[in-house]
């Protein structure tokens, strides 16, 4: 029922206009994605993609390789890993099962290449809905880390303990 497709400059006012909705912006506060010049680059270790239910955007999702990220937001990892980063742009999309059917595709799309060997996602320390939510997909727990200012839970998903 979802369709994922790539993020271009054509999104740019949807972008801005999710990004001033409380609900995304109480997951997450920090964070300046700099849309106007982001939606013009494709590196190659990052796809933004948006979540469309027959034509209609429902949402956005972030893939990495936390090792090649030009930020260094991860630090220092390994190889082999993939975060990340997913919302529904309205309130009134929100409690649909669309964000479980939107990570259900980010993952197979994750673990579609061989070297990935885990995933992770940072949700606020604060955000208990988020915890659950992950944990409910297999994530697990794996530390409580600050990242610039905001406090986080790390959830890392092995692809053993992923089940479709």
């Amino acid at each position: 029922m979802i369709n994922l497709r790539y993020a271009t400059p054509n999104d740019l006012d949807l972008l801005r206009h999710w990004d001033e909705q409380p609900h995304v912006i109480s997951s997450d506060p920090n964070d300046d994605w700099n849309w106007e010049v982001e939606l013009n680059r494709a590196p190659h270790w990052r796809e933004q993609l948006i979540a469309e239910i027959e034509g209609r955007p429902i949402g956005f999702i972030q893939i990495i390789d936390p090792a090649l990220e030009d930020s260094h937001y991860w630090g220092e990892i390994t190889a082999g890993f993939r975060a990340i980063d997913i919302w529904i742009g309205e309130e009134s999309d929100l409690g649909k099962g669309y964000g479980t059917q939107m990570m259900h595709l980010a993952i197979e799309k994750c673990f579609a290449e061989a070297s990935v060997t885990a995933i992770l996602v940072d949700p606020l320390a604060s955000n208990r809905k988020a915890h659950r939510f992950y944990e409910r997909l297999g994530f697990q727990f794996v530390e409580f880390r600050r990242f610039g200012a905001d406090e986080c839970h790390v959830y890392r998903l092995h692809r053993a303990e992923w089940n479709p």
